[in-house]
């Protein structure tokens, strides 16, 4: 280890900076954060540097830099233009034992000033020895986003703790579990959520019923639609915190892979006629694990309040007094027609977009068929693929022409990402040529017909014409003159 890491305590202790330019005006802000009483010796000062002198808050020292300035001063940063005199300033204090930073120069400098991420009382300091500055910041701007601002409140709550919590845990280990339950359970959840008083009274809550036991919670995760990198800071953070993940089928290996080494994983898919795991199933898992005092993750595709069943759960934990948060995912219709390059409302094509569900016969009968064929609109259909006949034959039956231009996504934003495109006319016949499975997305309206143009993900769209249909089915009439219903779909597609 090139340096020793430190963190000083300045507050109300004399330090003198060299310079009265832009980089000694940083350096100053920064001693004042930390209640350091300054001097600057400069001539000229910044216009902010000569505000903090007329205000009473740093102190001037116009002539030339004297040596015995450095008597009484605990530390010295150098940031003039001028090397010869940032040497006699470091070598002076290198004679007096008193740690000396030289800006931009790790050479002249005995002490280096970190990148630092603020989030007091928690300080987060990184360096690189001097040897390269631009890394140490590149890494702060990354941590920056990983962190969240709520960590400060949570360090000065445990702070406020510390001493009940040492008396109630004389163990260590013990100890170590319930801080690690304080940060990254319902106390941590509820400061994110910018509820202060609500989290102290949880904190009050759990060390008092430390004696029979933790308390778990439960984080409702929306993963998105499957490429790893859409998933939220928050999303991520939530993953490597949890000791199980229920998730769905369709959530996507890579994401599973961002998860927690050591969690358990349960998978709890369920797919159009093969219910692996009952919604009951499901909430039993989760009341299961939180009450053994476990944090739950419960992970889903898309986003959990659009067609994912996210309420219903969070009514289910809220009923059994599970603590419980949610991180929203980037749900199916965005994410797809994005990486489709489908504006899903354009200023001369639709003004409104619907998101819609037809994945069995009970909710395609609850349809106002009437408003979702109207003109001018973006539908986004999810969990259509079984009922594509039906929504094509339903749409043309209320007067949607068959002109319109739809998207058909299969596994949106993943490498596999197909994009077949037509005209509603022909809907059916072109998912049927072109085998589409789910997980896919429809995408029907004018903005689908920027597909073409705009696609910048994948492979280019694919376009089916009606000769294609009849080579594929082996019937031509059929093919040509009637309406294609799903199950006559996968009649003609097994053969």
């Amino acid at each position: 280890m090139k340096l020793y890491p430190l963190f000083v305590d300045l507050s109300h202790r004399a330090v003198l900076v060299v310079g009265g330019g832009a980089v000694a005006e940083r350096k100053i802000a920064a001693l004042l954060g930390a209640q350091a009483q300054v001097t600057v010796n400069a001539p000229e000062l910044t216009p902010q540097l000569q505000r903090w002198v007329k205000e009473g808050r740093i102190a001037q020292r116009r002539e030339a830099f004297r040596g015995d300035w450095l008597e009484r001063v605990w530390l010295v940063v150098a940031a003039t233009s001028d090397r010869e005199t940032n040497r006699l300033v470091a070598t002076l204090a290198g004679l007096q034992r008193i740690f000396v930073n030289v800006v931009d120069d790790a050479e002249l400098s005995s002490f280096h000033v970190p990148a630092v991420i603020d989030r007091a009382p928690l300080t987060i300091a990184i360096s690189s020895g001097g040897d390269a500055p631009m890394l140490a910041r590149l890494l702060r701007e990354r941590l920056e986003t990983l962190l969240d601002h709520s960590l400060g409140a949570l360090a000065t709550l445990a702070a406020g703790l510390r001493k009940r919590i040492r008396a109630r845990f004389p163990d260590m280990a013990a100890r170590r579990g319930f801080y690690e339950s304080l940060f990254s359970g319902p106390v941590a959840a509820l400061l994110r959520q910018g509820r202060p008083d609500a989290a102290r009274a949880a904190a009050e809550q759990a060390l008092a019923a430390a004696a029979t036991g933790s308390s778990g919670s439960v984080v409702l995760v929306g993963a998105g639609p499957g490429d790893p990198g859409l998933l939220t800071l928050r999303a991520l953070r939530a993953l490597n915190e949890a000791d199980v993940i229920l998730h769905d089928r369709l959530v996507g290996a890579g994401v599973l892979e961002l998860a927690r080494r050591d969690a358990e994983r349960i998978e709890v898919g369920k797919q159009a006629g093969q219910h692996h795991t009952t919604q009951d199933g499901i909430h039993a898992l989760l009341l299961q694990h939180a009450r053994a005092g476990r944090r739950v993750v419960r992970l889903k595709g898309g986003d959990p309040f659009v067609f994912g069943r996210g309420g219903e759960e969070l009514e289910f934990l809220r009923a059994h007094a599970i603590p419980y948060e949610v991180v929203p995912g980037i749900t199916a219709a965005v994410a797809c027609a994005a990486y489709a390059g489908v504006p899903l409302t354009h200023r001369d094509h639709a003004q409104s977009v619907r998101f819609v569900t037809a994945h069995c016969q009970s909710s395609r009968d609850t349809l106002d068929w009437a408003a979702l064929a109207q003109e001018r609109q973006t539908l986004a259909v999810y969990m259509g693929v079984a009922e594509l006949g039906v929504l094509q034959a339903r749409l043309l039956e209320h007067g949607r022409a068959a002109s319109t231009p739809f998207a058909l996504i299969e596994n949106g934003s993943r490498p596999e990402q197909r994009v077949v495109t037509g005209t509603l006319g022909n809907l059916a016949e072109r998912a049927l040529v072109h085998a589409v499975r789910s997980p896919a997305l429809l995408i029907l309206g004018e903005v689908a017909a920027l597909a073409s143009t705009l696609g910048w993900f994948g492979a280019p769209p694919l376009g089916a014409t009606v000769h294609d249909i009849r080579d594929a089915a082996g019937d031509r009439r059929a093919v040509a003159a009637v309406p294609v219903r799903a199950d006559m779909l996968a009649a003609i597609h097994r053969g």
